[in-house]
Formats: C-alpha cells, structure tokens, sequence
C-alpha cells in the first residue's frame, strides 16, 4: 500500500491530498490491486466500467481490432497514467473497445464509491478530475482528426511534423516499432512500409528501424499543403 500511495501523491489529479490523507481515505473496501501479464485483456468491449483505474506498472493500451483483423491503437497509458474516468459517472459506462496489457502490468483499481466521496468533500480532486476527463475528451478528438486524413501520407507528415516540433530535431526517435506506430496510426504495417519507401524515393525522409529523418522541413510542409488541396 505505502508503494502505490507515493505513487498517487505524484499524479495530478491526487495531488491535492498529503500522503497521510490518501492512506487514511484508502480503507481495504475501496480499491483492489491486480495483476495482469502480458498480451491479456483488462476489459472486453461493453463490459462495465466500475472503477478508476491507476496504472502503476506496465503498459496498458485500449484498441480497435475491426473485421479485416487490423489493430488501431487509440490510447497507451503508462505507470502513474489512469483510465476510466471519462465512463465512470455516464449512464453508459461501458468501455467502447478492448483494453489490453502489451506487457506484464498492476493496476490499481478504485472503486466509485470513493471517487465519488472525494468528489463530494475536496473541491481541488473536482477540479482536477474534470480537468483529467477533459484531457481525455482532447486526445479522442485528436485521434478523430487523425482517422479522417484522407492518406496515409498525409498521415505520415502530420505525426512527422508533430514529432519534429517535440523533438526539435529533424531526427525522429521512434522509440516503437514499425508495428506499434501502424497501429498508432490505424493503418497496416504493410502499407505503412510502402508509404515509407515512397517518402524516401521522391526525397522527403531517410529512415531505419529506430528513427525517421526528415530530409527537407519545407519540402514536407509543401506536400503536406499541396496534399489538403485535393
């Protein structure tokens, strides 16, 4: 118990609570902690969300599998990220797609009860439980975005130009495989690879298995421009 509390103490969303006050609000009724391993399912599609849930180790990630088999990778959360708060309080509080352990994962599970009794007594965890469910609100939006971009080009600039700005470099650490990042970008690897290769035959990248260099910035905001007319 004492792990996982300096954990929450460091998120923001219970940042508003010493340490003593989380280890007095967690009673041995309001949460549970689990175990998955890795390539398990946390939640089917349309079962109920009954808890917040904190990912204190391991990877997590919520996906689509539509019916050619294709893997689109909505979310990844990571130790110290939670999900479950944008479901837990609708009248349809089922998870929309399947959540999946990519690799052997704990999550702490808390249940709503609590969510709702903090809600109730500290107006700083409101706030900040709001503010958490708008963020996710955010990255569903973007993700919207991402699916109408009408080719995988487009596709491709997009996350390139994206990454060229958070890394300020023009060397794009990948940090995934070539799998991971179609399935990040809900397309199959095979075409992925193709769009690749003819990025690097008309001379707007060079890439191997770990990173992607862009070779000319204004050349791929050209094409990217030029892409958005048609």
């Amino acid at each position: 118990m004492e792990n996982f509390i300096t954990l929450l103490k460091n998120i923001d969303l219970f940042n508003c609570f010493s340490v003593d006050e989380l280890s007095c609000l967690f009673s041995k009724d309001s949460y549970s902690i689990r175990q998955y391993s890795k390539n398990s399912v946390v939640y089917f599609q349309n079962e109920r969300c009954e808890s917040l849930d904190v990912v204190l180790d391991g990877v997590i990630e919520i996906q689509k599998i539509d019916s050619n088999g294709d893997i689109l990778t909505i979310c990844t959360f990571t130790s110290g990220e939670i999900m479950g708060e944008n479901l837990l309080f609708s009248h349809n509080n089922s998870y929309p797609m399947t959540v999946f352990s990519k690799s052997n994962s704990r999550i702490l599970h808390i249940k709503k009860e609590l969510i709702l009794k903090l809600c109730q007594n500290n107006t700083s965890f409101l706030n900040n439980f709001f503010q958490s469910i708008s963020d996710k609100t955010l990255i569903l939006t973007n993700k919207i975005k991402l699916l109408t971009i009408k080719t995988i080009r487009q596709c491709m600039i997009d996350f390139l130009l994206y990454e060229y700005h958070l890394q300020k470099s023009a060397v794009i650490k990948l940090g995934i495989s070539k799998k991971d990042l179609a399935e990040k970008l809900g397309i199959q690897r095979s075409s992925l690879s193709r769009e690749l290769n003819k990025m690097r035959q008309d001379g707007l990248i060079i890439y191997d298995s770990k990173s992607i260099t862009i070779k000319d910035i204004d050349l791929l905001r050209k094409f990217r421009l030029r892409a958005r007319k048609f």
